[in-house]
């Protein structure tokens, strides 16, 4: 049987140390243990308390009732500087001296001043501007205006004025009107050189207006194109019939009355320039043509067609003449009034400023003595010439045709491309 040796514990082979060094060696286990505590057991949760809103939603309500409070503070900012605005007299227009105009030159101050004057010790934040500019562009040299307030107690004022590019006879005075119709009071001191024109209505709606003003313009551009400027020789433009646009043509020989139709206004005119000193050797006088034809042209036709004119007071006149208003256009150009009439007026008014027999005697001699005078200037003729115009540009003169019974016949005029054998020539 084996002999059993006695085992022979470590603790035993070894020496072991003294006591203190072991329980350094334990400590500095127990610390490597705490270090790697999180990897080698897992931690105690910890329960958290939710609150009853979502974080986001929380940062938004934050958010807008910081907003909120800052509308709200500069509401009552905002309030506070109206009520001191209102009530404050640093803002209140204390004269005329604190209204600025600008861009007038025919405007007066006067008439701005009708329209703002009531806004006179007013607070500026109180004038109503949109309605203080259209009633500023209510002045007829006015195109358009803008008010404008500055504080503390300022306004001002900038007007675009019209541009007139001719006269206008309306009724018994003259005006200016612009390329629109629009008609303007003459200015007090500045002149023009236009040419005025007659068939304009102060009644009448600006559409029509506007539809002569193109017709006269394009009149003065015919005429000035090419470098000619014959519009500067016109006194007078007639634009009451659009399908007969009449022109008095002034030179140092007199003034003419030239018919240039609706259309060719430079070429019609250009008839007219040529021939006219040679139609003042042919004829004693020499007062309109008729240029709407071709080939044919009528001197002294029947004036009755013409539009009547009321004659222009003498303020009006002397204003007008002020104004660079030619003097030629300042003469009604009216119709041959009937000679009867005439004779039966001049019966009539001593009839009545009187009763005495002698005067009523005297009276019947004047009426027969003025019936004999109107019957002598009946039966004298009145001279109505056409002229042909040759192909090789010579004027021929056709037989003259006397009146009868004091009244002028109408023309006849052979239409638009008769030849002149067709015409008995």
């Amino acid at each position: 049987m084996a002999r059993k040796t006695p085992t022979i514990s470590q603790e035993e082979l070894y020496l072991q140390p003294d006591e203190p060094v072991r329980e350094e060696l334990a400590d500095a286990r127990l610390l490597d243990l705490d270090a790697e505590s999180p990897f080698l057991r897992g931690q105690k949760r910890v329960s958290v308390r939710r609150g009853s809103l979502p974080k986001k939603t929380a940062a938004r309500l934050t958010w807008a009732a910081l907003a909120v409070g800052i509308v709200f503070l500069s509401g009552i900012a905002v309030a506070s500087l109206y009520h001191y605005g209102e009530r404050s007299w640093r803002f209140r227009v204390e004269s005329s001296d604190d209204i600025e105009i600008d861009g007038t030159q025919n405007v007066s101050r006067a008439q701005v001043m009708e329209v703002m004057g009531g806004d006179i010790g007013r607070n500026i934040f109180f004038v109503p501007l949109d309605q203080r500019k259209k009633q500023l562009e209510q002045i007829s040299w006015v195109e358009s205006a803008s008010v404008m307030r500055f504080a503390p107690n300022r306004l001002r004022i900038e007007i675009h004025e019209r541009t007139p590019i001719a006269f206008a006879r309306v009724g018994s005075k003259i005006l200016l009107t612009d390329s629109a119709g629009t008609l303007m009071e003459l200015p007090a001191k500045k002149k023009y050189s236009f040419p005025v024109i007659i068939g304009m209505n102060a009644g009448e709606p600006p559409s029509t207006r506007s539809a002569r003003m193109k017709i006269y313009n394009d009149v003065v551009s015919q005429l000035d194109s090419g470098g000619a400027h014959y519009s500067q020789d016109l006194s007078e433009v007639d634009l009451s019939d659009p399908d007969d646009v009449k022109v008095l043509a002034n030179n140092r020989d007199g003034e003419v009355l030239v018919h240039l139709g609706s259309s060719n206004y430079l070429e019609r005119y250009k008839i007219y320039v040529a021939h006219m000193q040679e139609w003042r050797q042919q004829f004693s006088k020499l007062e309109s043509v008729d240029l709407r034809y071709d080939r044919q042209i009528i001197v002294n036709p029947d004036l009755q067609g013409t539009a009547k004119q009321i004659p222009l007071t003498p303020w009006a006149a002397k204003k007008a003449m002020a104004a660079g208003v030619k003097p030629a256009a300042l003469i009604s150009h009216l119709g041959p009034a009937p000679h009867l009439p005439v004779a039966a007026t001049q019966a009539k008014t001593p009839a009545k400023a009187t009763k005495s027999k002698a005067p009523k005697q005297r009276r019947k001699h004047v009426v027969r003595k003025t019936k004999a005078k109107a019957k002598a200037k009946a039966v004298s003729p009145v001279v109505q010439k056409t002229v042909l115009i040759a192909p090789a540009g010579k004027t021929t003169p056709a037989p003259a045709v006397p009146a009868i019974g004091g009244k002028k016949p109408s023309p006849a005029i052979p239409k638009a491309g008769t030849s002149m054998k067709d015409q008995g020539h």
